[in-house]
């Protein structure tokens, strides 16, 4: 019997968002039983450097350590490998050069969620770390749509972002985490963003107050459907076929 697609997650940054990844692939996925859910080989390394760092302030980079993870991946015999985490995404170009394998783009995938759950929408604010911010992608994927992004000030993104995700990395204060997100989402709303994206995979766990004050698409729930979608791929079907998408 020919078996179905295996996912590579390149994962660890950090753990528990690679956790809520999984949780969500879970809760995505149409099963009865054991052998209906998605097949994953998961990659997680927390001692890959921190992404932020490494854009901003000139730290250890971590793209040898991202290497080596999608190479076992591959070894593992993934045939697709999934990001969980938004910031490792500015290092893309450089993981997809250095691997055969399609990986695939968590950021345009949370921006064409965005669209496709809020067609209106023309402003949209992203939670994020300072290192996403930088890169610029997310402004780019929305500006493809026709999207303009909502910013935050630096003090804002550092009292209420910044430190929301330092909490949740270090497993403590969920409740002022939450607080903090929701706060952040309320001067994005009053800025004129209609809508938000939780572009950082430590910001879905500690979102649920924001949801109260703007529709909240969850990039790495976006990212999950996708995986979801090729894993259970039929048996037959070659999921990374030539002139197939993986975005």
């Amino acid at each position: 019997m020919t078996e179905r697609p295996l996912v590579g997650v390149l994962g660890g940054m950090g753990p528990l968002a690679t956790a809520d990844f999984y949780q969500k692939v879970i809760e995505l996925t149409p099963a009865t039983r054991d052998q209906d859910h998605v097949r994953l080989a998961i990659w997680a390394d927390p001692t890959t450097p921190d992404r932020t760092t490494a854009l901003l302030r000139g730290g250890p980079s971590p793209v040898s350590g991202l290497i080596r993870g999608l190479l076992s991946l591959e070894a593992c015999g993934a045939q697709v490998i999934a990001i969980p985490c938004n910031t490792a995404h500015a290092y893309l170009a450089e993981l997809r050069a250095a691997s055969s394998t399609p990986i695939l783009d968590m950021i345009d995938l949370a921006v064409a969620r965005t669209r496709e759950t809020n067609p209106a929408v023309t402003r949209i604010g992203v939670l994020a770390t300072r290192g996403t911010h930088a890169s610029g992608m997310y402004d780019r994927a929305a500006a493809a749509r026709g999207i303009e992004l909502v910013h935050l000030r630096d003090d804002q993104q550092s009292d209420y972002v910044d430190t929301a995700i330092a909490m949740v990395k270090s497993g403590r204060d969920f409740d002022v985490a939450e607080s903090l997100i929701a706060k952040a989402a309320r001067v994005l709303s009053d800025d004129g963003a209609e809508a938000v994206i939780a572009g950082c995979t430590e910001i879905p766990p500690a979102a649920r107050g924001a949801a109260r004050v703007l529709p909240v698409v969850d990039a790495t729930k976006a990212l999950a459907h996708r995986v979801v979608t090729w894993g259970l791929a039929q048996p037959n079907s070659t999921p990374c076929a030539s002139g197939s998408s993986v975005e």
